[in-house]
Formats: structure tokens, C-alpha cells, sequence
């Protein structure tokens, strides 16, 4: 009988020591904020999930929740091949900083939602922080509070983290744009636009790069409901761009918005802004870190040594959980 107890202690001492699974969950979620969109892209969106270590094995515990934006050009699936986020989830966990990540996939029919609230692209500023958060908090255990929800993204994602954060107050309480994209006013010339008309199905199917960056501008920021096939404005008249269209444009710029959305952004408990010194978004990321400067909104602001792309997994690792681990409520 004693070695039969000896035997089971054994047995449960090296069952505790093996250490808890990781789980990634690659599940779908509806937006309702995208339903009927012009453009055609699906309101079902693929959503990745990064769990923590502990998450099966400790079913009363609740855990503070990053959402992170990916960048223009590829989906999701690309972006965890760069950040290998379970990877940084799991190490973020072994150092005592346990949360869950969230990345939605916003590859659009032009290759990027660029979070336009749009009839034609669909509304994915609402459909982040109100269909996605909704349906995290509703089926995972999170802490349910701004105070431990977070809002992160690169480039085009690091756009919409300031954007959605200005536009959805009260929805989360820290937020980290990495090299974010897109934040001067932006113009186009009469030649940009007119080539927009002339697309082919056979260009849009083979395009590479930031070739469609035009036209995703376009259908999120300034859609045309009247104008198929595409249901963006293309108003060009004597070689002049519409003065409505590049109004509109201007009105999606963060540093156009900033001085409308102080309240908010001073709401915030943290803001991370971060730029490499080889990136060419340096000037605009630059110009932001004033412009919160001039309106007194308190941020962090760092010029890291690196380009546009290529510290990305590196930062996520170093900064990015880190920041989080220190401003959300566990």
C-alpha cells in the first residue's frame, strides 16, 4: 500500500513538472459593422488567438488582452510568420507577464482595410473595438475592462491603433503604434487617380506590393456608393483632383484629427510611439511625436536603429509585451 503512494506522489510530481501547452485558436468572427460592404470583402473575419502557457490548465484565471493590427500589403498569416507571436507569448508568460494576443485579418479586396469607417470597404474601426473585442471578451477568459485591454499595430495597423483610439474612447487603456503609416494629410495627384479607373481585373489579381495602395486609400477613405465597379471617388475634371475627395482624405489623417481628440487620447493611461531611424515613414512618425508635444499628450516616444520592417519580431519581444505588462491591469 505504501509504495502504491509513493508510486501515485511520484506520478503527480511529474505530471505537475511538465510544463502547460501554448494554444494558438485561428477562429472566425462575424462583423456586423462589415455586412454589406460595396468592395465584397467578407464580414467574417479570420482572427488568430494567442494563449498563454497556463490558459487550459488554470480555468478560473482571467487575462489582460493585446490586440495587435497587422500592416498593408499581406494578411495575418504572413505576419505570424514574421512575429512568430506564440513564440512571444510564451516568453512574455515565462517572465511573469501572462496576457492574450489578438490579430485580426484586414486583407481587403485592394490588400488592406487602411480603418476607414466605409461603405464601400466595410467599418473596421468598428468592427475592432466593438464585433472583435465583443466576441474575445464574450468566448475567452479576458479581464472585461479597458484597464487591461490594449491596442497595437505596425505601419498600416499602427495607423489604426491611433485612429480607433481617438474614434473608441473608453475602449482601451494603453496603446503602442509601431512605424506607424499614413499619418500626414494625404494627396493624390489627377495621373493616381485616373489610374485607379483604368484597373483590370488581371492587375488587380497579380499586383504585388504597395501597387494597390491608391485604390485601398480610396474605397476606405473616400467610397462613392454611385461609382461602380470599384465604389470609390475618382473625380478628376481639368486635370484638377476633387477638392471633396482630397478633403475627405485629409479628414482620415491622424494629425489632422489629434486636436478634435484630445480628450481621448488624454484618457489614455499609456501611448508607445516608435519609428526606426532608416524607416521612411521617419518624417510623419516624427511629426506626430511633436504635434502630441504641442498639445501637451504624454507619450513615449523612441528612434530605434532599424528600417521599416526589419525589427519587428525583435520589438514585439523587447517592447511591445513589455509595455504591456506594465500598464494593463492584470
Amino acid at each position: 500500500m505504501f509504495k502504491t503512494i509513493v508510486a501515485s506522489a511520484v506520478a503527480l510530481a511529474a505530471l505537475a513538472a511538465v510544463p502547460a501547452e501554448a494554444r494558438t485558436d485561428k477562429i472566425k468572427v462575424h462583423g456586423a459593422s462589415l455586412e454589406g460592404n460595396l468592395e465584397g470583402n467578407s464580414p467574417d473575419r479570420d482572427v488568430y488567438v494567442f494563449l498563454p502557457p497556463s490558459y487550459d490548465s488554470s480555468a478560473n484565471k482571467r487575462y489582460p488582452v493585446v490586440y495587435f493590427l497587422h500592416g498593408y500589403s499581406v494578411g495575418a498569416d504572413a505576419y505570424d510568420g514574421l512575429a512568430k507571436f506564440q513564440e512571444a507569448v510564451d516568453a512574455a508568460a515565462a517572465a511573469g507577464n501572462e496576457m492574450i494576443v489578438v490579430m485580426p485579418d484586414v486583407y481587403t479586396k485592394f490588400k488592406g482595410a487602411m480603418f476607414g469607417a466605409s461603405v464601400t470597404t466595410g467599418d473596421f474601426e468598428r468592427y475592432v473595438a466593438q464585433d472583435l473585442v465583443g466576441y474575445v471578451d464574450g468566448h475567452y477568459r479576458t479581464i472585461a475592462d479597458a484597464d487591461s485591454r490594449g491596442l497595437s499595430g505596425h505601419s498600416m495597423g499602427g495607423y489604426g491603433t491611433l485612429k480607433i483610439a481617438m474614434k473608441y474612447p473608453g475602449v482601451f487603456s494603453s496603446i503602442y503604434a509601431m512605424a506607424p503609416c499614413c499619418l500626414s494629410p494625404s494627396n493624390m495627384t489627377a495621373e493616381q487617380v485616373q489610374a485607379v479607373s483604368a484597373l483590370t481585373p488581371e492587375q488587380l489579381a497579380t499586383a504585388q506590393g504597395f501597387a494597390l495602395a491608391t485604390p485601398a486609400t480610396l474605397s476606405a477613405w473616400a467610397p462613392d456608393p454611385k461609382n461602380p465597379p470599384f465604389y470609390l471617388s475618382t473625380g478628376v475634371k481639368d486635370g484638377v483632383v476633387d477638392p471633396l475627395l482630397l478633403a475627405r482624405l485629409h479628414a482620415n489623417s491622424p494629425l489632422v484629427l489629434l486636436p478634435q481628440y484630445l480628450p481621448a487620447m488624454n484618457a489614455l493611461e499609456a501611448i508607445r510611439l516608435e519609428v526606426g531611424d532608416k524607416d521612411f515613414l521617419l518624417r510623419d512618425d516624427t511629426w506626430m511625436h511633436e504635434e502630441f508635444d504641442r498639445f501637451g499628450v504624454k507619450h513615449e516616444w523612441q528612434v530605434f536603429e532599424g528600417d521599416h520592417g526589419n525589427r519587428v519580431n525583435a520589438r514585439i519581444r523587447s517592447d511591445l509585451l513589455p509595455f504591456f505588462g506594465q500598464h494593463l491591469d492584470k
